[in-house]
Protein backbone atom coordinates (compact mmCIF):
# COMPACT_ATOMS: atom_id res chain seq x y z
CA UNK A 1 0.00 0.00 0.00
CA UNK A 2 1.17 3.52 -0.80
CA UNK A 3 0.10 6.52 1.29
CA UNK A 4 0.82 9.92 -0.23
CA UNK A 5 1.75 12.92 1.91
CA UNK A 6 1.46 16.55 0.85
CA UNK A 7 1.32 19.88 2.69
CA UNK A 8 -1.49 22.14 1.40
CA UNK A 9 -0.83 24.72 4.14
CA UNK A 10 2.41 25.07 6.13
CA UNK A 11 5.81 23.48 5.57
CA UNK A 12 6.82 20.11 7.02
CA UNK A 13 10.17 19.81 8.75
CA UNK A 14 12.34 17.15 7.02
CA UNK A 15 13.31 15.63 10.38
CA UNK A 16 9.63 15.04 11.18
CA UNK A 17 9.11 13.43 7.79
CA UNK A 18 12.08 11.12 8.39
CA UNK A 19 10.75 10.22 11.84
CA UNK A 20 7.36 9.30 10.40
CA UNK A 21 8.88 7.26 7.57
CA UNK A 22 11.03 5.32 10.04
CA UNK A 23 8.01 4.66 12.25
CA UNK A 24 5.93 3.40 9.34
CA UNK A 25 8.77 1.23 8.04
CA UNK A 26 9.12 -0.37 11.47
CA UNK A 27 5.44 -0.87 12.32
CA UNK A 28 3.81 -1.21 8.88
CA UNK A 29 6.46 -2.65 6.55
CA UNK A 30 3.81 -3.31 3.90
CA UNK A 31 3.17 0.45 3.67
CA UNK A 32 5.23 2.95 1.67
CA UNK A 33 4.93 6.55 2.82
CA UNK A 34 5.37 8.68 -0.31
CA UNK A 35 6.22 12.18 0.90
CA UNK A 36 5.94 14.72 -1.89
CA UNK A 37 8.97 17.07 -2.06
CA UNK A 38 6.54 20.00 -2.06
CA UNK A 39 6.18 19.42 1.72
CA UNK A 40 9.62 20.95 2.23
CA UNK A 41 9.32 24.01 0.01
CA UNK A 42 10.27 27.25 1.71
CA UNK A 43 10.16 30.33 -0.46
CA UNK A 44 10.12 32.75 2.43
CA UNK A 45 6.32 32.80 2.59
CA UNK A 46 3.88 31.56 5.21
CA UNK A 47 3.19 28.46 3.13
CA UNK A 48 4.87 25.27 1.95
CA UNK A 49 5.55 26.90 -1.38
CA UNK A 50 3.27 29.09 -3.50
CA UNK A 51 -0.39 28.26 -4.04
CA UNK A 52 0.37 26.76 -7.45
CA UNK A 53 2.94 24.32 -6.05
CA UNK A 54 0.72 23.21 -3.17
CA UNK A 55 -2.21 22.68 -5.50
CA UNK A 56 -0.14 20.74 -8.01
CA UNK A 57 1.26 18.41 -5.35
CA UNK A 58 -2.18 17.61 -3.99
CA UNK A 59 -3.64 16.96 -7.45
CA UNK A 60 -0.65 14.82 -8.46
CA UNK A 61 -1.00 12.53 -5.45
CA UNK A 62 -4.81 12.47 -5.49
CA UNK A 63 -4.96 11.57 -9.20
CA UNK A 64 -2.19 8.96 -9.04
CA UNK A 65 -3.82 5.49 -9.23
CA UNK A 66 -0.79 3.93 -7.53
CA UNK A 67 -1.39 6.04 -4.39
CA UNK A 68 -4.03 4.42 -2.19
CA UNK A 69 -4.72 7.24 0.29
CA UNK A 70 -3.67 10.78 1.25
CA UNK A 71 -2.35 11.59 4.73
CA UNK A 72 -1.95 15.32 5.13
CA UNK A 73 1.37 16.44 6.57
CA UNK A 74 0.16 19.21 8.85
CA UNK A 75 -2.21 22.14 9.22
CA UNK A 76 -1.53 25.84 9.70
CA UNK A 77 -3.22 27.99 7.10
CA UNK A 78 -3.57 27.94 3.34
CA UNK A 79 -5.55 24.96 2.04
CA UNK A 80 -8.58 27.20 1.37
CA UNK A 81 -6.51 29.14 -1.16
CA UNK A 82 -6.26 26.14 -3.50
CA UNK A 83 -9.82 24.76 -3.39
CA UNK A 84 -10.99 26.45 -6.58
CA UNK A 85 -7.92 25.15 -8.40
CA UNK A 86 -7.80 21.52 -7.27
CA UNK A 87 -11.43 20.39 -7.22
CA UNK A 88 -12.08 20.62 -10.99
CA UNK A 89 -8.90 18.63 -11.72
CA UNK A 90 -9.62 15.54 -9.63
CA UNK A 91 -10.16 12.29 -11.53
CA UNK A 92 -11.59 8.83 -10.86
CA UNK A 93 -8.53 7.77 -8.85
CA UNK A 94 -9.02 10.76 -6.54
CA UNK A 95 -12.65 9.79 -6.00
CA UNK A 96 -11.63 6.39 -4.62
CA UNK A 97 -9.19 7.63 -1.97
CA UNK A 98 -9.44 8.42 1.73
CA UNK A 99 -8.06 11.78 2.87
CA UNK A 100 -7.03 12.20 6.52
CA UNK A 101 -6.28 15.42 8.40
CA UNK A 102 -7.82 18.07 10.62
CA UNK A 103 -7.38 21.73 11.55
CA UNK A 104 -6.80 23.74 8.34
CA UNK A 105 -7.24 20.55 6.32
CA UNK A 106 -10.92 20.85 7.20
CA UNK A 107 -11.20 23.18 4.20
CA UNK A 108 -10.21 20.32 1.89
CA UNK A 109 -12.14 17.66 3.80
CA UNK A 110 -15.31 19.76 3.72
CA UNK A 111 -14.93 20.67 0.06
CA UNK A 112 -14.28 17.07 -0.93
CA UNK A 113 -17.32 15.92 1.03
CA UNK A 114 -19.46 18.63 -0.56
CA UNK A 115 -18.33 17.50 -4.01
CA UNK A 116 -18.76 13.80 -3.12
CA UNK A 117 -15.12 13.12 -3.90
CA UNK A 118 -13.37 10.37 -1.97
CA UNK A 119 -13.66 9.61 1.73
CA UNK A 120 -12.71 12.56 3.96
CA UNK A 121 -11.60 11.71 7.51
CA UNK A 122 -10.93 14.00 10.48
CA UNK A 123 -7.92 12.45 12.19
CA UNK A 124 -4.30 12.87 13.28
CA UNK A 125 -1.78 14.05 10.70
CA UNK A 126 1.84 13.12 10.08
CA UNK A 127 3.14 16.00 12.22
CA UNK A 128 1.35 14.52 15.25
CA UNK A 129 4.15 11.94 15.44
CA UNK A 130 6.00 14.72 17.33
CA UNK A 131 3.48 14.85 20.19
CA UNK A 132 4.13 13.06 23.46
CA UNK A 133 2.83 9.60 22.71
CA UNK A 134 2.72 10.56 19.05
CA UNK A 135 3.29 7.01 17.87
CA UNK A 136 -0.10 6.05 19.35
CA UNK A 137 -1.69 9.19 17.90
CA UNK A 138 -0.38 8.56 14.38
CA UNK A 139 -1.35 4.89 14.55
CA UNK A 140 -5.03 5.84 14.79
CA UNK A 141 -4.98 7.38 11.33
CA UNK A 142 -2.63 4.80 9.86
CA UNK A 143 -4.76 2.00 11.27
CA UNK A 144 -7.87 3.41 9.63
CA UNK A 145 -6.14 4.03 6.31
CA UNK A 146 -4.52 0.62 6.07
CA UNK A 147 -7.12 -1.76 7.51
CA UNK A 148 -10.15 0.28 8.63
CA UNK A 149 -9.16 -0.39 12.23
CA UNK A 150 -12.01 0.89 14.40
CA UNK A 151 -9.90 1.06 17.56
CA UNK A 152 -8.98 4.69 16.87
CA UNK A 153 -12.49 5.90 16.05
CA UNK A 154 -14.21 8.57 18.14
CA UNK A 155 -16.21 6.49 20.65
CA UNK A 156 -19.58 8.23 20.30
CA UNK A 157 -20.00 7.31 16.61
CA UNK A 158 -23.36 5.54 16.53
CA UNK A 159 -24.14 4.81 12.90
CA UNK A 160 -25.54 8.23 12.09
CA UNK A 161 -23.69 10.32 9.49
CA UNK A 162 -21.06 12.49 11.15
CA UNK A 163 -18.63 15.27 10.26
CA UNK A 164 -15.94 16.94 12.37
CA UNK A 165 -14.33 20.36 12.03
CA UNK A 166 -12.19 22.88 13.78
CA UNK A 167 -14.72 25.60 14.63
CA UNK A 168 -12.74 28.39 12.95
CA UNK A 169 -12.60 26.39 9.72
CA UNK A 170 -16.29 25.56 9.90
CA UNK A 171 -17.11 29.25 10.40
CA UNK A 172 -15.04 30.13 7.35
CA UNK A 173 -16.72 27.49 5.19
CA UNK A 174 -20.22 28.67 6.05
CA UNK A 175 -21.70 30.70 3.20
CA UNK A 176 -19.33 29.28 0.60
CA UNK A 177 -19.95 26.60 -2.06
CA UNK A 178 -17.42 24.40 -0.27
CA UNK A 179 -19.68 23.91 2.76
CA UNK A 180 -21.08 20.37 2.60
CA UNK A 181 -24.72 19.49 3.19
CA UNK A 182 -24.78 18.17 6.77
CA UNK A 183 -28.49 17.45 6.95
CA UNK A 184 -29.13 14.69 9.53
CA UNK A 185 -25.43 14.65 10.49
CA UNK A 186 -23.97 14.78 13.96
CA UNK A 187 -21.59 17.73 13.81
CA UNK A 188 -18.47 17.59 16.00
CA UNK A 189 -16.41 20.73 16.63
CA UNK A 190 -13.18 21.59 18.44
CA UNK A 191 -10.97 24.67 18.75
CA UNK A 192 -7.42 25.73 19.59
CA UNK A 193 -5.54 28.91 20.50
CA UNK A 194 -8.48 31.29 20.69
CA UNK A 195 -9.89 33.46 23.49
CA UNK A 196 -13.34 32.33 24.54
CA UNK A 197 -15.11 35.42 23.24
CA UNK A 198 -13.99 34.46 19.74
CA UNK A 199 -15.20 30.91 20.29
CA UNK A 200 -18.54 32.34 21.37
CA UNK A 201 -18.69 34.49 18.25
CA UNK A 202 -17.99 31.51 16.00
CA UNK A 203 -20.67 29.50 17.82
CA UNK A 204 -23.12 32.28 16.98
CA UNK A 205 -22.23 31.90 13.31
CA UNK A 206 -22.69 28.13 13.51
CA UNK A 207 -26.01 28.44 15.34
CA UNK A 208 -27.56 30.80 12.80
CA UNK A 209 -26.06 29.47 9.57
CA UNK A 210 -28.81 28.59 7.12
CA UNK A 211 -26.56 25.88 5.64
CA UNK A 212 -26.61 24.03 8.97
CA UNK A 213 -30.33 24.06 9.66
CA UNK A 214 -30.69 20.32 9.14
CA UNK A 215 -27.99 18.97 11.47
CA UNK A 216 -29.09 16.25 13.91
CA UNK A 217 -27.07 17.56 16.83
CA UNK A 218 -23.76 18.95 18.05
CA UNK A 219 -20.90 17.36 19.97
CA UNK A 220 -18.18 19.51 21.50
CA UNK A 221 -14.58 18.41 21.34
CA UNK A 222 -11.89 19.92 23.49
CA UNK A 223 -11.05 23.62 23.38
CA UNK A 224 -7.31 23.73 24.07
CA UNK A 225 -4.65 26.39 24.52
CA UNK A 226 -7.29 28.99 25.40
CA UNK A 227 -5.93 32.51 25.15
CA UNK A 228 -6.70 35.01 27.93
CA UNK A 229 -9.55 37.45 27.56
CA UNK A 230 -9.22 41.13 28.43
CA UNK A 231 -11.63 41.87 30.02
CA UNK A 232 -12.12 38.45 31.57
CA UNK A 233 -14.68 36.07 30.06
CA UNK A 234 -17.15 34.59 32.52
CA UNK A 235 -18.83 31.81 30.53
CA UNK A 236 -17.56 28.24 30.30
CA UNK A 237 -17.47 26.22 27.07
CA UNK A 238 -20.23 24.01 28.48
CA UNK A 239 -22.45 27.03 29.09
CA UNK A 240 -21.65 28.47 25.68
CA UNK A 241 -22.44 25.34 23.70
CA UNK A 242 -25.71 24.83 25.61
CA UNK A 243 -26.81 28.39 24.83
CA UNK A 244 -26.00 28.25 21.12
CA UNK A 245 -27.44 24.77 20.58
CA UNK A 246 -30.67 26.08 22.08
CA UNK A 247 -30.71 29.00 19.64
CA UNK A 248 -29.84 26.62 16.83
CA UNK A 249 -32.74 24.41 17.81
CA UNK A 250 -30.70 21.20 17.88
CA UNK A 251 -29.70 18.94 20.76
CA UNK A 252 -26.33 19.12 22.42
CA UNK A 253 -25.30 15.48 22.36
CA UNK A 254 -22.33 15.68 24.72
CA UNK A 255 -18.58 15.71 24.35
CA UNK A 256 -16.49 14.44 21.46
CA UNK A 257 -13.00 13.01 21.82
CA UNK A 258 -11.41 15.27 19.21
CA UNK A 259 -8.97 18.15 19.61
CA UNK A 260 -5.60 19.58 18.68
CA UNK A 261 -3.90 17.14 21.04
CA UNK A 262 -2.44 13.65 21.25
CA UNK A 263 -5.79 12.09 22.19
CA UNK A 264 -7.47 13.25 18.96
CA UNK A 265 -9.62 10.44 17.56
CA UNK A 266 -10.64 9.50 14.02
CA UNK A 267 -13.98 10.66 12.57
CA UNK A 268 -14.76 9.51 9.02
CA UNK A 269 -17.25 11.83 7.31
CA UNK A 270 -20.60 10.22 6.62
CA UNK A 271 -21.61 6.82 7.96
CA UNK A 272 -18.94 4.39 9.18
Amino acid sequence: MKIGVCAPANRLDPATAAKAQAFVALTLPEVELVIHPQCFLDDGSHFAGPDEARAAAFVQLANDPTIDAIWFARGGYGSNRILHTVLPQLNAAARAKSYVGYSDMGFLLGALYAAKIGHPVHGPMLIDINRQGGDVTATRSLGWLTRKDRAGLEPSLDGRPTAAFNLAILSSLIGTPYMPDLTDHVLMIEEVSEPLYRVDRMLFTMAHATQLKGVAGIRLGRIVDIKPNNPAWSGTPAEMIARWCAEMGVPFLGNADIAHDAANKVVPFGVV
